[in-house]
């Protein structure tokens, strides 16, 4: 194979493709080593010194530096993920951020027309749901912070469901819910356990013998500075092009990011739940969400695509959402969402749920904090402002 198509020379002997960035040496590193907008990306498909030139007697030389030389090249915008995935978001907590102030939401209430929840009347399921979480596990984020992914199963549809819970005051009644027949190691691998697991455990429940004892367990999680308000709750339905491929069509994967980094903020002691939706393309799957990128470029904005292959314009439904809110014992939330009609889908339809504050998602590019722009995701922000009723200033437009 022609050695432009080789990266970066492994301990091993193979090489990484020429667009990963080079594995971190061993040597100390600083605290701004972290920051991926400064990062040493030097490797990338865009970098002319990742391949191969040829020397004067016409045969290819490898011409990669050492390690120890770094290149500051960064690699090609279509290379780099909005959203910098795997995310670098959740739990940044730095001195110059640790203190930041959970934000602010405005105050709504869907029980009276002026109470700002948008004009529509949301489909809603006449019963809610039956679901269940049948497990649960400690997830160790790349920044610091931890948090809890509960796995749901229902009676409605054959997809795993998800909820991504910060803090450790939220649990799940169904998955606590003793089992016929089961084992304490039964209940220690699903998750039904209190406090931290550790190398030996043999109860689900703290015992008195333990270093942490179930008065001090209770007392911290329930104690008054533990609770500020309902948590914050952001529904989240699945993009694999936003997320994992680095789109640029929309802004979903720098939404699931920074829902990911506010539930993590170090004085936000109500905690979080994003509850993951698989819903992809707006509920119509992957496929024909991919024919109406295509219809786009054709000139379609994102609700015309969607209507031309006979879809509606948001197939979406969220009973489920509330259902597995119900389940981690919520009743009242703070719901991150620039879509104001979203808050009475998510109440249910008996408002099982009250959302007390709709908090906005602002593209971080708007803020100038970072994020990105492109034309691509600013006609999907115009067309959800103009077509689909949601909350964004329309003078931050690019015009």
């Amino acid at each position: 194979m022609p050695g432009s198509e080789f990266g970066q020379l492994q301990s091993d002997g193979t090489r990484l493709p020429p667009f990963y960035s080079p594995r971190p040496d061993a040597r100390g590193t600083s605290h701004d080593d972290g920051d991926v907008e400064h990062g040493d990306f030097s490797l990338s498909a865009g970098n002319p010194a990742s391949s191969n030139a040829e020397d004067d007697d016409g045969a290819s030389q490898n011409t990669i530096p050492p390690a120890s030389t770094p290149l500051t090249r960064p690699p090609p915008a279509s290379l780099l993920s909005p959203a910098f995935t795997p995310p670098s978001t959740p739990g940044t907590a730095t001195p110059s951020n640790a203190g930041a102030a959970v934000p602010r939401g405005i105050p709504v209430d869907s029980s009276i027309p002026t109470g700002g929840c948008g004009t529509k009347q949301p489909r809603l399921l006449e019963t809610l749901p039956e679901v269940e979480c049948i497990v649960r596990a400690r997830i160790p984020t790349t920044t610091g912070a931890e948090m809890f992914l509960h796995l749901y199963t229902n009676n409605v549809d054959n997809k795993e469901h998800l909820a991504i819970v910060f803090g450790g005051t939220i649990r799940s009644k169904s998955l606590d819910a003793v089992r016929d027949g089961e084992t304490e190691m039964d209940r220690l691998v699903r998750g039904a356990y209190t406090g931290r697991l550790y190398p030996g455990r043999t109860t689900s429940g703290l015992s008195a013998n333990t270093s942490e004892s179930q008065d001090a367990l209770s007392a911290n999680l329930t104690g008054e500075d533990s609770i500020q308000g309902p948590p914050l709750v952001r529904i989240h339905s699945e993009c694999y092009t936003g997320e994992t491929v680095w789109s640029a069509r929309c802004d979903c994967g720098e939404q699931l990011d920074e829902g990911a980094r506010l539930m993590s903020l170090p004085n936000n002691k109500a905690g979080g739940i994003i509850i993951y939706l698989r819903q992809e393309g707006r509920g119509i799957g992957l496929g024909e969400k991919l024919k109406a990128y295509n219809l786009q470029d054709l000139g379609s904005d994102t609700v015309e695509a969607n209507l031309l292959l006979r879809h509606p314009a948001d197939a979406r439904s969220y009973g489920l959402a509330t259902a597995m809110l119900r389940d981690l014992d919520q009743k009242e939330i703070r719901l991150l969402t620039n879509n104001p009609d979203k808050i009475r889908a998510v109440e249910g339809p008996h408002r099982e749920i009250v959302v007390k504050e709709r908090v906005a998602m602002v593209p971080l590019s708007w803020k100038g904090r970072g994020g990105f722009r492109a034309p691509e995701v600013e006609g999907y922000l115009k067309t959800k402002i103009e077509k689909m009723g949601h909350m964004l200033d329309m003078a931050s437009l690019p015009r």
